[in-house]
């Protein structure tokens, strides 16, 4: 079944809208390569069928954006694409409407990880050890990212504490149970950058998501941390050969949210329906390398798109879930200090 009789069917299910009476949906997007993918794969193809145009606006969306719309402020957005800790803000404030899931399919219809009060996953990201298949052999792990000694070069790190803190414990031999549990103590957090100290000379930072590819790419660095889509897109567009470590990589959830008291609530939730199809999820993976929260969403993948999918049940299983809520409660202080370790 292709996607535009996919996109039907969902819209007939749900209560088709007629042309005349179709209203236009507004759909905040997070900005980057998965705006673009999410444009082509989920908001066209709605159009196309149902009639409902669709109204994109850049993100990312700020919980302060959200706020302006419930104290009076005109804002017409209907649907928002979120990370795990502007959901969860948003939510906790009351700026998202609480989800009916018997309106788009059910929670048993998707991953447990896609769950929540008032968000629905619409994509699964991994950062994960990038290495080039061509220049180094096997299959490096974050104790061999650490070791400069029997693995000489440069390593790449994202700029920014988030995943180099959780790497740097996994690298120390911390279990991956136990990673958000020792971060939370001061002994654990100095602990972690110890650890950085070690590769204080070696590190190469990236800002951009594309940009942990060009360093990888260029023989710049080694290895790398990277978001999984961007090594996926520089294998499918340039021919490379990187490799992607699974095992103790760490995940991270995008969401649906609806804007509360949205005068669109029906067509809002006929669009997360739709995009709900396991067949219409299994396009980001094949397309863009996310991974579909739907359940059945990598089943029929070919064998090599599949092990590119973050949600394939074996990469599922290897990674660690990004603790969005210790990332609320401390990314202030730990940003100030990783700045602080950088200037040293």
């Amino acid at each position: 079944m292709d996607a535009r009789t996919l996109f039907a069917a969902g819209a007939m299910l749900l209560g088709a809208v007629s042309p005349l009476s179709a209203r236009t949906l507004t759909v905040a997007l997070q900005g980057g390569a998965l705006q673009g993918l999410q444009q082509q794969v989920f908001l066209k193809p709605f159009t196309d069928v149902t009639g409902i145009a669709i109204d994109t606006r850049p993100g990312p969306v700020a919980v302060s954006e959200l706020s302006a719309r419930k104290e009076g402020t005109p804002d017409a957005v209907d649907i928002v694409a979120l990370n795990g800790d502007t959901l969860a803000s948003a939510c906790d404030e009351g700026l998202l409407e609480k989800l009916d899931w018997t309106q788009i399919g059910g929670r048993d219809h998707y991953l447990p990880q896609a769950i929540s009060d008032c968000g629905v996953g619409s994509a699964l990201y991994a950062f994960v050890l990038a290495w080039d298949r061509d220049k180094f052999q096997g299959a490096p792990s974050w104790a061999d990212f650490w070791d400069v000694t029997k693995y000489p070069g440069k390593r790449g790190l994202k700029h920014d504490p988030e995943t180099n803190l959780e790497f740097a414990l996994l690298a120390d031999g911390v279990a991956p149970g136990d990673i958000y549990r020792t971060l939370r103590t001061a002994d654990g957090v100095d602990r972690a950058f110890r650890k950085l100290d070690q590769l204080r000379p070696y590190l190469v930072w990236w800002e951009a998501s594309a940009d942990a590819a060009k360093i990888l790419g260029s023989g710049e660095v080694l290895m790398t941390s990277a978001a999984n889509p961007t090594i996926v897109a520089a294998n499918h567009a340039t021919g490379r050969n990187f490799g992607m470590q699974w095992a103790a990589s760490l995940s991270k959830l995008e969401s649906w949210g609806v804007v509360k008291g949205s005068a669109n609530l029906r067509q809002a939730y006929q669009l997360l329906y739709v995009v709900g199809s396991s067949a219409i999820q299994a396009r980001l993976t094949a397309e863009g390398g996310y991974g579909g929260l739907a359940k059945g969403a990598n089943d029929g993948l070919p064998p090599p798109i599949l092990a590119s999918s973050p949600t394939a049940p074996a990469n599922l299983s290897a990674a660690l879930p990004i603790d969005e809520q210790f990332w609320r409660e401390n990314r202030e202080k730990l940003s100030q200090r990783f700045e602080q370790w950088l200037s040293k």
